[in-house]
Order: C-alpha cells, then structure tokens, then sequence
C-alpha cells in the first residue's frame, strides 16, 4: 500500500474533524457562526491562552471569546480527546484479540474503574484529594483490574487469549456487583455515582483536556507503531510466530497501550460504552482491515464521533442535557446486535 493511500484518507478525516470542531463550539443555548468562532479562537492564539491577554473594545467580542474559550472548547477538545482514546483502544484491543467484537471495556477497566470511582464519590471528600480525587480513583481502578486479569491469566511467560478474556469477564463481574452494592449502601450520593457511570462531560475544563492528551499520544503512538505487527497476528498465533513476531509481547503491548487510553479517557468522562467497538469497525467496513490506516483513523473517527455524540447530549432536550453515555449506547447497541448478527449468521 503506497503512502498516498495511508494519508488521503487520514488527511480527509482530520479535515472534517476540524471543521465538526469549530461547528460545534459554535452550537449552544448562544449560538456562535463558524466565523466568529474562528475569529475568537484567533484572538486567543495571537493574544494569550484562553484569551486573557486580549482586551477587545466591543463587549460582544469580549463574551463571545469567554463562551468559545471557557465553555466550549474544552469541552469539544475533551470529547475528541476521549473520542480518539476509546477509538485507538477498540482498534488495539480488535487486532489483539482477532475479533472485530472486541472492545476497550473486554477486560474489565470499566467496571474497575466504576467501582473505584463510586468509592471516592461516597467517601465525602474523595479521598481527601478534592477534584482530583474520582478521576485518580477510576484511573488507577481501571488499571489495577485490568493488571489483575492479566496476572490471572498468564501462563509462564504466555498470555493465552481465551483465559484473558474470561478472566475479564469474571473480575469485571464482581467489580460490578460491588459498585452496585455501594449504591446501594450510600443513597444519598447515588445521583452523583449514576452520572458518572453513564458517562458525561459537562465538567470539562482545560485542565482535564492537559491530563488526558499525554496518555492518549502515548498511547497513539505505541499503536501506529504495532499496526504492521497487528496485521501479521491477523495470521493467527503460530503462523505469525514463525514469522519472527514476538507475538506475547506484542499482546502485552497492546494490552497495555489500550488500557493506558481507555483508563485516561474513563478518569475524565466516566464510562462511555460502544465507541471503541463501533468506531474501529466501521472504519475497517470503509477502508479495510489494514492497521496501518485502521488505527490512526480510528482515533480520528472516534474524536468525530464523541463530538457528535456529546452535541446532542447537550443540545436534544436543552437546556438539560443528556449523558453522552447514554447516546453513545442508543447508537451503538443496534450497531452491536447488528455485528452479533453477521458472525453468528450461517
């Protein structure tokens, strides 16, 4: 595959994925044409982060950049953000496991991660680390589990997929059972615990898109470097050994690499389901199997769609707003039964 063929459609992608970016910090209970949103994101680079060094004469030009910087772009950002951790950890986890079925919640880091969190929200002061305190909780929740399943299911220096995945399937089990024996025990601070779970942004700030963006390029970049390994798996195990693949550091790796995304992502927009199943598939339904474009675009696709997705959490019974978990699972639970479908229909 010659590299024009890797980069148009990357390049495209990232083009429609700026465009959707200024649209929808432009959409709100004040809306902003594209034009001004530029305008304001502008000001901001030329005259300081955030715009605090600018001091426009017109008052509407003052509040416009207030909205576009404050409010809307972190938040936009973080979806991406989130959108491209849980994209680059389906497409991993999908190519490690050699089943397009596979997603980034397969081993347990959400209800790890669930569990976790709902912890810290019930303990007042959340561990006494304040606003810290949840997104620690759930990040070190999510890896934790997901180190456990691992540990439980090597064998030597092997890491036997089939004892992998039931292993997660049984530790994400009791991880949830438990979660839902605090809500239970802690009434009062159960609203708070259910938000999270189902997932939201409507706390996101520039600080949360800082902390998240490390992991996520990390992340990003130790995947594209596995792509080319990820299609020799594609072989099977053996075939792939004998090809000189390193094949059980390759799982660790990927393991790894998508549980750093998917922890990140859940620490700072609790837990989001279907996009890191639904969005790898579908690019591999448009442009293939090959990891070499699957895995960027999977990042770039999966920014789109959260982007999307928390537009019309935040848009489709204002001036309440939905959790975006919520609409990313009523999108992708059809999109699920209908993959279900095709692997088990004769």
């Amino acid at each position: 595959m010659g590299r024009r063929r890797l980069a148009t459609p990357l390049l495209a992608s990232i083009g429609a994925l700026a465009l959707l970016l200024v649209v929808a910090a432009g959409v709100g209970s004040v809306r902003i044409p594209a034009g001004e949103v530029l305008a304001a994101v502008g000001r901001g680079v030329w005259g300081g982060v955030a715009g605090a060094r600018i001091a426009p004469e017109a008052e509407a030009t003052r509040v416009i950049d207030t909205i576009v910087w404050q409010i809307r772009l972190p938040r936009v950002a973080l979806a991406a953000l989130v959108g491209a951790a849980l994209g680059l950890a389906g497409a991993g986890f999908q190519g490690v496991f050699r089943n397009p079925l596979a997603d980034p919640y397969l081993l347990g880091a959400a209800s790890g991660a669930g569990f976790a969190a709902s912890l810290a929200i019930v303990s007042g002061g959340a561990f006494g680390l304040g606003a810290l305190g949840v997104p620690l909780a759930a990040f070190v929740g999510a890896a934790a589990t997901v180190a456990l399943v691992v540990a439980l299911a090597r064998r030597g220096w092997s890491l036997p997929i089939v004892p992998l995945v039931l292993a997660g399937v049984v530790v994400g089990s009791c991880l949830a059972a438990g979660t839902s024996f605090v809500l239970l025990a802690a009434r009062e601070q159960a609203a708070g615990v259910l938000t999270w779970l189902l997932g939201s942004l409507a706390f996101a700030s520039w600080a949360r898109v800082g902390t998240l963006l490390p992991p996520v390029l990390v992340a990003g970049a130790v995947l594209v470097a596995a792509a080319r390994s990820l299609d020799v798996l594609q072989l099977g195990e053996r075939a792939a050994a004998q090809l000189g693949l390193r094949v059980e550091g390759l799982k660790l790796t990927v393991v790894a690499a998508g549980t750093l995304a998917t922890a990140a992502a859940v620490s700072v927009a609790g837990v989001i389901g279907f996009v890191g199943l639904l969005v790898p598939h579908a690019v591999r339904l448009a442009l293939g199997p090959d990891h070499r474009r699957l895995v960027p675009l999977s990042a770039v696709w999966g920014a789109g769609f959260m982007v999307l997705a928390d537009l019309v959490a935040r848009t489709v019974i204002a001036p309440a707003e939905l959790p975006v978990g919520v609409v990313t699972a009523l999108v992708g639970a059809p999109f699920f039964l209908l993959l279900l479908r095709r692997r088990v229909a004769p």
